[in-house]
């Protein structure tokens, strides 16, 4: 676990068992290996504090826009990745779930997605895409359905009794502005903030959409976001109709108001896809897992997101920036820290054109210049206050980061 996380009730951080070292390790395995034969954790880790976080979108008045995280003990996180690694080596999860699975991100997916997008755009093809939104997803998990799921994934007993017991009279409080309120029983949906929850989820996802899923990248899921792509609306619907027949049979739920749909080459102008008789909003482009996808297969709109992300974030930073009293390497380091992620963000996915590239070095140098206190005036060359910053092109970082796919 990362250090400087905020503690849970038991108020014992993480660091305290760092510092403590092998005295730590050894207490510790003694301790899971009694939690482990006793199927019983210390009922302190059964209490929590959840925190409401606004989404940064819609109204700070309404609740649905505001995600609950459990402020849970330190030390039961650790429990939780012990019981995590012993149960990713029984359980496999399906290839087309790229959420919390090793050497899979965020930007495998994007990139999955834009490559099919291409093929259609240059076979001047239709292609169909339906993103799905499950409401309220952890919180709505039927607890039942998980302990089946873990089962029939072939997750031992003694394991199911284990995360069962996780979940056994937990109880929690809701920290607010104004204080905190009475302690209550949550007993439906899984932990927000827990280790374990993201890989729990994906091993109910897997069993539940079996029957339903096609091979990626025509079906791909990120945790609870999910594409259903199709080369015929007729097909998409059916589809769409089949993922939410099989999902909310099991107690979850497809949200009616956020599912989107897209098409791409459209020769039929205006028409959606239905769901249950109703038409899913239809949208000329998608934020996907952060990343602005478009129906034309265009790649500006994205390009300008991630300037305006760029200079977000460099203005977040630019009272180190601009300090004259911080050295040109160190701005450096915090510039490729916090703003170059933000700048480059998913770009190896994306076909850039040269006018587009340009844009973007444009945008960084305006932001080196301006950290290093040089101007136009000052007639120094671009790849001088590079070398300065130590900071590489952002054409050649964007080169780096696709040579990834090719092994």
């Amino acid at each position: 676990m990362k250090s400087g996380k905020a503690v849970g009730p038991d108020d014992v951080p993480v660091e305290v068992w760092k510092c403590l070292g092998e005295t730590a390790v050894e207490f510790l395995t003694s301790l899971f290996n009694r939690i482990l034969e006793s199927e019983k954790m210390p009922e302190e880790w059964r209490r929590s504090v959840l925190v409401p976080i606004f989404k940064n979108k819609g109204d700070t008045q309404n609740c649905s826009n505001y995600r609950g995280i459990k402020l849970m003990s330190h030390t039961m996180k650790l429990w939780e990745r012990v019981v995590e690694a012993r149960l990713r080596k029984k359980v496999e999860i399906c290839e087309q779930q790229y959420g919390f699975m090793p050497r899979k991100s965020t930007t495998d997916a994007i990139f999955a997605l834009r490559m099919l997008l291409e093929k259609y755009r240059e076979g001047q093809k239709e292609l169909h895409c339906v993103f799905v939104d499950l409401e309220k997803a952890y919180d709505r998990v039927p607890r039942e359905e998980l302990w089946y799921c873990m089962r029939s994934s072939g997750v031992a007993e003694k394991y199911v009794r284990v995360v069962q017991d996780m979940y056994e009279r937990s109880m929690t409080v809701v920290r607010c502005a104004v204080g905190q309120t009475e302690e209550f029983k949550v007993e439906v949906g899984l932990h927000q903030g827990s280790a374990l929850s993201p890989f729990l989820f994906a091993m109910l996802m897997d069993r539940l959409t079996d029957e339903v899923r096609q091979e990626s990248p025509w079906t791909m899921m990120f945790a609870d976001d999910i594409v259903i792509c199709s080369e015929s609306r007729e097909q998409e619907e059916e589809q769409l109709e089949r993922w939410r027949f099989a999902l909310e049979r099991r107690g979850m739920k497809v949200s009616r108001s956020k599912t989107e749909y897209m098409c791409l080459n459209e020769r039929d102008q205006g028409r959606s896809v239905r769901l249950q008789g109703a038409e899913v909003k239809k949208v000329q482009e998608f934020k996907y897992l952060g990343s602005t996808v478009q129906c034309d297969g265009e790649c500006g709109k994205e390009v300008k997101r991630r300037v305006q992300a760029g200079w977000s974030g460099w203005r977040k930073v630019s009272g180190v920036l601009c300090d004259r009293r911080v050295s040109a390497r160190l701005k450096g380091k915090v510039y490729k820290t916090v703003v170059r992620p933000a700048l480059l963000y998913g770009l190896e996915t994306v076909a850039v054109r040269q006018r587009q590239e340009a844009e973007m070095e444009v945008a960084e140098m305006k932001m080196l210049r301006f950290s290093l206190g040089v101007t136009r005036l000052d007639r120094i060359r671009n790849e001088y206050i590079r070398g300065t910053a130590h900071v590489a092109c952002v054409s050649d970082k964007v080169r780096e980061a696709r040579l990834r796919w090719f092994g």
